[in-house]
């Protein structure tokens, strides 16, 4: 069974505890639904069909590929084949040497492999953390530092009398410097299973090149000290609350606070959210209300919600605990990260020959910084008596 089809049937099971609750609480009292009630169960009902469908369709989509592959046994590629793993087993066997795909070794930055295959490194990489999907992210064609314009303090207006002279107030404006420190890989894969014909070869070296490197870069941004690294989302967002419980652990009240230490102008932008570390997520589902109704809100095809704002988990922030920055809220998208040349992908045969492995070799030269510090808040665990 996979993974989507497992997180499918657990948020059906708990999109049904939900309903179960809302009606026993109604036959505890001794009374017939609300309006308010009916209209939940009747969006639980619509998540749950949702889901069930979800379910239906991933199982039968695992069917068609049992019975694709059979099928497939003993397919030889036709020679018009350009799909990019037929291209990828072409550059490793010489047969493509062109201006664009060039066969080098890896001494050389020029060898390159398809753009669709560079495109699903980047996916990956995504997929590993937050900050790739949350933040602002441009590319640069060079590495060199480029100074990002910051306006931190508005003009003001002043009241005057009739044929009084105006006042002048000038913004404000400060900077944030982004640079480019490298991160790379280098995935070997052996020759039988380039010249595999029937071995997706291209998805293997995307999964595990964008893994390593989104694994890298999402820790970077996220928690890197501002030197020799990024200044990461954590380091550089402002002190919201802090917390009151020993074990670090937020309360309802305590977020509610965080999420209004905010502007109001933060609040009400579409990319404003919550970014947790896994434990204080696990927290967050825990939470109820008076009626004992789970406040965290499981979406079905889209990210979960708490207070009406999106969550984002990121495993590279700390867990709860005592000075712990466990939870962020806030302009999420505020956070800016910058790419230089994008994400790079090259291989050598050259390089392990003596193994008979081909080398691919991923870089990523990123930097990034919040550009209003108060545009995202923490909560942080008090401090250790």
């Amino acid at each position: 069974m996979s993974e989507f089809i497992k997180n499918q049937e657990e948020l059906r099971v708990n999109l049904f505890n939900q309903m179960k609750e809302v009606i026993d609480g109604a036959e505890a009292e001794g009374r017939g639904l609300d309006a308010e009630e009916l209209s939940k169960i009747d969006r639980l009902e619509a998540d749950i069909q949702g889901a069930e469908r979800s379910i239906e369709t991933a199982k039968k989509t695992e069917e068609r590929m049992v019975e694709a592959s059979a099928a497939a046994k003993g397919f030889v590629p036709a020679e018009s084949d350009n799909t990019d793993e037929a291209v990828l087993r072409s550059i490793y066997s010489g047969e493509i040497r062109s201006n664009d795909f060039e066969f080098r070794t890896l001494t050389s930055s020029t060898s390159t492999v398809p753009q669709g295959f560079a495109d699903q490194v980047f996916m990956a990489a995504r997929a590993v953390g937050p900050i790739l999907d949350t933040s602002d992210v441009f590319n640069t064609t060079t590495g060199e530092n480029i100074v990002y314009p910051v306006m931190s303090a508005y003009s003001t207006a002043t009241k005057k009398a009739e044929g009084a002279a105006l006042d002048s107030s000038d913004p404000t404006f400060t900077n944030i410097t982004l640079g480019a420190f490298k991160y790379g890989v280098l995935v070997p894969v052996s020759n039988e299973l380039l010249t595999d014909a029937g071995f997706d070869i291209q998805s293997v070296i995307a999964e595990q090149a964008g893994n390593a490197l989104g694994y890298i870069l999402n820790e970077a941004h996220t928690t890197g000290d501002g030197t020799g690294d990024p200044n990461g989302i954590v380091t550089a967002s402002a002190e919201g609350v802090v917390g009151t419980a020993a074990d670090g652990v937020a309360t309802y009240d305590e977020i509610v606070d965080l999420v209004y230490s905010t502007d109001p102008a933060i609040r009400q932008r579409a990319t404003s959210g919550f970014m947790v570390s896994t434990g204080a997520a696990a927290e967050l589902r825990k939470l109820k209300d008076g009626d004992n109704r789970f406040l965290y809100e499981l979406r079905v095809g889209e990210p979960d919600q708490f207070m009406g704002f999106r969550v984002n988990e990121n495993v590279h922030m700390a867990a709860p605990d005592e000075d712990a920055k466990s939870i962020l809220f806030g302009d999420l998208n505020n956070y800016k990260v910058r790419l230089a040349g994008g994400i790079q992908v090259a291989q050598s045969a050259d390089y392990a020959f003596n193994t008979d492995v081909t080398t691919f070799r991923v870089i990523a030269r990123a930097d990034g910084d919040l550009a209003n510090a108060n545009s995202v808040k923490h909560f942080i665990g008090k401090a250790a008596a």
